[in-house]
């Protein structure tokens, strides 16, 4: 059986969705094709134990572009996103406390039982960030220049260091600081307390399989920032229903607009005719053809294993061997018969609608990434932990609750020939144990739960190594060189294929900007649209 459209999708993640949802706007017809029973990629929610629904892998919304949300009408299809009262909460090692957010005096207050330095210094802090973020905000929904492009990539690139160019001299330099630097060498210039270095800190091991004295490991931080929720900046918060009510809306846009979306249909391979890719082959055999084929998975799957070898010279190759990913991340969804108490503040408050931090400093983010080259997983791992039924009855019967944890550092690859499918159970109650350690009866209150090791993560929604950003997110993998210098500007080597997923500009998160700057580019060739940038 054949098929002909004129673009196919590989993969209905949300930036899948998003890429399917500009290309069928301007006519196109379009038809995604996703491996799994449901569309979403790792944005999905689902139920994990009897009464109990949650986000499975994704867990918590900043990063999505309010021009996605604007376009593809999601607030008018349903979508509904709460934001938190209060940043984090992180329970310290000496018995204490500190949250992090709910506004700039309300957050000083809070330092100030800590440092009154870091208090009056922190306006500055929030200033310098504003001003790297506001330019990758700006950059976010552009089409990187591409090297080796000629005297239009030259004007493109002078268009987009424009912003750059005229943020003066402070503000550069706070950049150059932010893409080069180590999270500790960053925080340690601007504040003395180790409790509200962690506080900030934490962002840049996010989904990031480092140390904060890793350098680069400052942007990962600033990554994390440059989001908003509901118009105000830097926000974080929940979308109701959990993330598959994003991506259920997406789809709901993407069929309006005549998209097909096959699921349980995965591809097996690209196919190319004369240096050109002309559509896919699934597993069972169809074939799916288009002018166009783009790909919302990320590189290492994409050219290691459905673009044949022999149609890729071998500089890219070489290259893409080199191209690394790998999160660290482990996963758990947890039913809960109650909250947790927490010893540093005991019972029901706003921290329990916070982002909820194990990881009281950075040296204690440095172990666990020691631990996890050396042993496998951290003897003290770093959680954090949301409660999205706080702020959602729709996921947890009444009185019972869902916890998500986001646990690192676990090593993408045990050593020794060591296998997840062997440790994922004993990895999973050590964190129980560690969230037990500050919030007593924590883990005679899990009713069930859903692991998703490093190996489950790749096993069910193609992550390689787990990495959930589709790719380290350091210096030599951003911008024009995401995923690999030459190509990013979301065009393959081989014409005709195109990538739209984390693994291109700007990255990890639920962004929904590589899919939009990726249709952009497929029209842009078909000869329907324009460069945004």
């Amino acid at each position: 059986m054949t098929t002909r459209q004129d673009a196919v999708i590989i993969g209905g993640g949300h930036n899948g969705l998003v890429c399917a949802f500009y290309l069928a706007v301007r006519g196109l017809k379009v038809r995604v094709l996703e491996r799994r029973k449901v569309v979403g990629g790792a944005a999905v929610t689902e139920e994990f134990h009897p009464g109990f629904r949650n986000s499975v892998a994704s867990y918590t919304v900043s990063l999505l572009q309010p021009r996605v949300i604007a376009d593809m009408k999601l607030h008018e299809r349903g979508l509904r996103i709460v934001e938190r009262p209060i940043s984090n909460f992180l329970p310290l090692q000496d018995g204490g406390y500190l949250k992090l957010g709910g506004g700039l005096e309300r957050t000083q207050a809070e330092f100030r039982r800590f440092s009154a330095r870091d208090a009056e210094t922190l306006p500055a802090y929030y200033d310098a960030l504003d001003g790297v973020a506001d330019v990758l905000r700006d950059l976010a929904l552009r089409i990187p220049p591409n090297a080796g492009g000629g005297i239009a990539e030259l004007f493109k690139a002078a268009s987009q260091g424009r912003k750059i160019a005229m943020a003066g001299l402070p503000a550069q330099r706070d950049m150059l600081d932010l893409f080069v630097k180590s999270a500790r060498t960053f925080l340690d210039g601007w504040f003395e307390h180790d409790a509200i270095k962690a506080a900030f800190g934490f962002d840049a091991v996010v989904g990031n399989y480092a140390s904060p004295d890793t350098p680069g490991s400052a942007y990962v931080l600033l990554h994390h920032v440059f989001g908003e929720v509901n118009g105000k900046k830097g926000a974080w918060g929940h979308a109701i229903g959990g993330m598959g009510a994003i991506t259920q809306a997406m789809k709901a846009a993407c069929e309006d607009y005549g998209v097909v979306i096959e699921t349980d249909t995965a591809v097996e391979k690209v196919l190319v005719d004369n240096g050109r890719a002309v559509g896919v082959r699934t597993e069972d055999g169809v074939e799916h053809m288009a002018r166009a084929v783009a790909s919302n998975v990320g590189p290492g799957l994409l050219y290691r294993k459905l673009v044949d070898q022999a149609d890729l010279d071998a500089d890219f190759k070489r290259r893409m061997k080199g191209f690394k990913a790998g999160s660290g991340t482990f996963r758990m969804n947890v039913a809960l018969s109650e909250l947790p108490s927490f010893s540093a503040l005991p019972g029901e408050g706003e921290h329990h609608r916070s982002g909820i931090i194990i990881a009281p400093t950075l040296d204690y983010m440095d172990r666990a990434f020691t631990d996890a080259r050396t042993h496998g997983w951290s003897k003290q791992p770093i959680v954090e932990m949301l409660i999205p039924s706080t702020v959602d009855d729709s996921l947890a019967p009444t009185g019972q609750h869902v916890a998500s944890l986001f646990c690192q550092q676990f090593a993408p690859e045990l050593p020794d020939g060591r296998s997840w499918d062997d440790e994922r159970e004993a990895a999973a109650d050590h964190i129980i144990a560690t969230v037990d350690a500050h919030a007593p009866g924590f883990a005679r209150s899990v009713l069930g739960r859903q692991i998703l090791s490093p190996l489950d993560l790749e096993r069910t929604f193609g992550l390689v190594g787990g990495d959930i950003m589709h790719g380290h997110m350091s210096l030599d993998q951003l911008w024009s060189a995401r995923p690999i210098l030459g190509h990013g500007d979301y065009r393959a080597p081989v014409k005709g294929l195109y990538m739209c997923g984390a693994g291109s500009h700007p990255g990890g998160g639920v962004t929904g900007a590589p899919g939009h700057n990726a249709a952009q580019a497929i029209l842009a060739d078909r000869g329907l649209g324009r460069f945004f940038g």
